[in-house]
């Protein structure tokens, strides 16, 4: 099976959502997305430099397992989000367009391969994220603090942030990432709790902010981000609440952005929220108390991740 044969069988991928399943799918003949969400084609000298040394150490990445809309910008200015822990999920949400299927087996060579590409393409802030590996013990967490620590190694000073899975709640594998000291420790709630079973079935919601707040037990002051993704049924009120809810769980960084249906077997659009609208939440949100909120409908995760950071640090340093 080809990387991106995903649904060789034409198996249904998203899961039935009451009130969402009639709505514009990206997919759906005659349906164009607004102007807003427009990208230009992904080139340039230092996008196309990157993809080749990616290939070249056999890394992956999230920009393309994703298919993140602003590939092209971000790797122009060499700014990358390294996939760890192979390529194959052992979850499946109804957004996501990575891969589910059984994972190979672990690489303890890729740390070490990512401290490499990074120092090359001379990274000062990187973002990992990472399939969720349920196969594994400790979910994969070994994994992710030898990466942190290689990449400080090969690069001194640089910063890192990581997105990992919840460890199915397990603190021991949480903890492990955290003591490798990550400058930034995110974990995505991505919809709000009427959903969040339906798109998100291995996941839970209070599972995930309970990640959130034992990252900021564990290591009083660490900076935690999290993200929400707007389009897919939720009501503009419940995306207040499910703000206040990371308020609560002390996270720093917000992140929104549109979802974008990627192939026709996954959940379909419910509707494209109106820049407008993002910019009511930022305000809204930032006023709960939330360092900084990035809202846009083309933001993802690690969009500009390090300014995401230094705004932040400015907010709270201001308070």
């Amino acid at each position: 099976m080809s990387e991106r044969d995903h649904n060789p069988s034409g198996r249904r991928l998203h899961l039935p959502i009451a009130g969402v399943t009639n709505g514009p799918g990206v997919n759906t003949t005659g349906v164009r997305k607004p102007p807003w969400l427009k990208v230009r084609l992904a080139s340039g000298p230092n996008y196309m430099a990157l993809k080749s040394l990616v290939r070249d150490a056999d890394l992956h990445t999230v920009c393309e397992e994703a298919m993140c809309p602003n590939i092209g910008e971000c790797w122009e200015e060499r700014e990358a989000t390294f996939l760890i822990l192979g390529m194959r999920c052992t979850r499946r949400c109804g957004f996501c367009d990575v891969m589910t299927a059984k994972p190979d087996p672990v690489d303890p060579e890729e740390p070490a391969r990512i401290a490499g590409a990074v120092a090359t393409m001379g990274l000062r802030y990187v973002v990992l994220t990472g399939v969720a590996r349920d196969d594994l013990p400790d979910g994969g967490a070994s994994i992710w603090a030898a990466a942190i620590r290689a990449c400080r190694d090969a690069t001194p000073g640089i910063e890192m942030e990581v997105l990992p899975s919840d460890f199915k709640g397990g603190e021991p594998d949480i903890a492990t990432v955290l003591d490798a000291e990550p400058t930034v420790f995110a974990h995505n709630l991505e919809t709000v709790p009427r959903l969040h079973e339906r798109i998100r079935p291995a996941f839970g919601y209070e599972r995930s902010l309970e990640v959130l707040r034992f990252a900021a037990r564990h290591h009083p002051g660490q900076i935690t981000k999290s993200n929400l993704i707007l389009g897919m049924g939720e009501a503009p009120e419940e995306v207040l609440s499910s703000l206040q809810d990371l308020r609560d769980a002390g996270v720093d960084i917000v992140t929104m952005g549109q979802y974008l249906q990627p192939t026709p077997h996954h959940l379909p659009v419910h509707r494209w929220v109106v820049p407008g609208e993002f910019a009511e939440h930022k305000v809204a949100g930032e006023a709960l108390g939330i360092p900084h909120i990035e809202a846009g409908p083309l933001v993802r995760s690690s969009y500009h991740a390090g300014a995401q950071l230094r705004r932040a640090l400015a907010a709270r340093a201001a308070v």
